[in-house]
């Protein structure tokens, strides 16, 4: 297995590839690949992201079959189930990058804010409430601020991300093992919309 930051690099290139056009990820769309990976995987990174149809991993970062362990779920929070899919991978393939990736104009960060400015949600939903909950964390902080409502919604997203880096670690004594060993690294993304670029927070 290459190293997390040989993984990095490699999410980093494909993503230029992406936002140049230049996609060669698709060529491994085939049966002879299918038919090597039937057998066993071995992703070299995870990816945490949201399940907004606009932000598929495997496209934004240029990759082919078995190449990237993603979770996907609105908001990519880092709720119970999640989690247990993170650290399988960590456990049983040895990956060693997780990437936690927000994105611009993020829909369940958005309704966040106007749930805790308004008390508005898009609908009633015990399970919504509940991710809403999640993300509030990030969110509490920055309508302390002087800032726009467009403001606040574009920052929550690098906060959200984060909150979702910190619950992942604090919730999971098997991923803080594999990172106080060295075996994994935690970075955190956002992607825009607009551009197709991902910016890495590496700190």
């Amino acid at each position: 297995m290459i190293s997390a930051q040989e993984a990095l690099k490699k999410l980093k290139s494909g993503n230029q590839r992406f936002i140049d056009c230049q996609q060669n990820g698709i060529n491994q769309f085939n049966a002879e690949s299918r038919n090597e990976l039937a057998a066993a995987q071995a992703p070299f990174a995870i990816i945490l992201g949201c399940a907004d149809s606009r932000t598929p991993a495997e496209i934004i970062f240029d990759q082919g079959l078995g190449e990237i362990f993603v979770i996907r779920v609105a908001g990519n929070i880092a709720a119970a189930s999640q989690i247990g899919s993170i650290e399988y991978a960590v456990e049983s393939f040895g990956t060693p990058l997780i990437v936690v990736m927000g994105h611009t104009n993020c829909g369940a960060v958005n309704a966040t804010v106007d749930f805790m400015n308004k008390g508005e949600v898009p609908f009633e939903s015990d399970s919504l409430t509940a991710i809403v909950k999640r993300i509030a964390p990030a969110v509490q902080p920055l309508l302390d601020t002087e800032d726009s409502d467009a403001e606040v919604k574009q920052k929550a997203v690098l906060a959200n991300v984060a909150v979702s880096a910190n619950d992942m670690i604090q919730e999971s004594p098997v991923i803080a093992k594999a990172i106080e060993e060295g075996r994994v690294t935690v970075v955190g993304a956002e992607y825009s919309l607009e551009t197709g670029q991902v910016e890495f927070i590496e700190d």
